[in-house]
């Protein structure tokens, strides 16, 4: 069967001591028209406005049934208790099921060390996110996503400064960990050496 959507996977939130981990998946044809969506690339090279700005974009050509895109999240309990490739593998396996993929007439780019299921063609691509598009623009989904999330959490938890840092591991989270201790959404295996 002949390839019709080239589909994008990345992920964000691999490294944070604390938050969920985010995957986006991104569908366009094969014939998708980037200049539709201008300045796609990896979401750590883009700044934060820009990326909503290109999240938006996304949301209104998914709108118009231009491209398809799905996001999922997996919370820190599962990562500690299963790992962060297994939670990564898990949120991929959402976004896949709620895009309805199948591997008829899909051909899946991934970022790094990532793998989809293996009835899907695929391709892993190392610096995937600056490389092609596709992948560029499930990096700006998986990462606004959880950024937008990590903002919310952090009036809950406002001592930690999560909407600064988004959970990673800065000097300031560090020293809020050793004067606060730990709170639910803290990977606890991250934070051992604390």
């Amino acid at each position: 069967m002949e390839t019709k959507w080239l589909i994008g996977i990345d992920e964000a939130g691999r490294g944070p001591l604390a938050g969920p981990v985010s995957v986006g998946v991104v569908a366009v044809p094969l014939n998708f028209d980037w200049s539709l969506i201008e300045g796609v690339g990896d979401s750590k090279a883009i700044v934060p406005e820009k990326r909503e700005a290109l999240f938006r974009r996304a949301q209104d050509l998914r709108h118009h049934r231009q491209l398809n895109f799905a996001s999922s999240m997996v919370g820190p309990s599962v990562i500690d208790e299963k790992g962060i490739v297994y939670a990564i593998n898990l949120a991929m396996g959402r976004c896949l099921k709620r895009l309805n993929l199948n591997e008829d007439g899909c051909f899946i780019k991934l970022d790094g060390a990532l793998r989809a299921p293996s009835q899907f063609p695929q391709e892993t691509i190392i610096k995937g996110d600056s490389k092609e598009k596709v992948i560029g623009l499930a990096s700006i989904v998986a990462k606004v996503t959880r950024d937008r999330y990590m903002e919310r959490i952090a009036r809950r938890y406002f001592q930690y400064g999560f909407e600064k840092h988004k959970g990673y591991g800065t000097r300031s989270h560090r020293l809020a960990i050793l004067k606060y201790g730990k709170c639910p959404i803290h990977r606890v295996s991250y934070c051992k050496n604390i």
